[in-house]
């Protein structure tokens, strides 16, 4: 089964949005246990992996990060996502790409630059 674009928008849009809310549980429904994590560090597999990426990162996100927080570009095309970003004082340059399957992502990067 494929994914459309429309399905794909509507993840990422979850995606994000759970991300600026910090809500774990809500972050974590965009996933399943077959769902990969690549970030520069470590590839997380799984739900338990995954979860505790997002449980060590959303500390760091707050009220000013959020508010610092600038999308520089967004596409879908198909079942993928891409988005680049920056948040100021804290990463010069952020990107993810978003592999969407059957309405949950399946395969998601994640790679940042920090601020100098």
């Amino acid at each position: 089964m494929t994914t459309s674009a429309a399905q794909t928008e509507a993840v990422l849009g979850h995606h994000l949005q759970m991300f600026g809310a910090t809500d774990l549980d809500g972050i974590m429904s965009d996933f399943t246990e077959s769902s990969v994590f690549i970030a520069p560090d470590q590839t997380y597999r799984g739900m338990e992996e995954i979860r505790s990426f997002f449980a060590g990162m959303f500390p760091m996100v707050t009220p000013e990060f959020m508010a610092a927080f600038k999308m520089i570009k967004q596409e879908v095309s198909g079942d993928t996502a891409y988005i680049l970003w920056s948040v100021d004082g804290f990463f010069a340059l952020g990107t993810d790409t978003l592999v969407v399957k059957d309405g949950k992502i399946a395969v998601q990067t994640f790679a940042t630059h920090p601020a100098s």
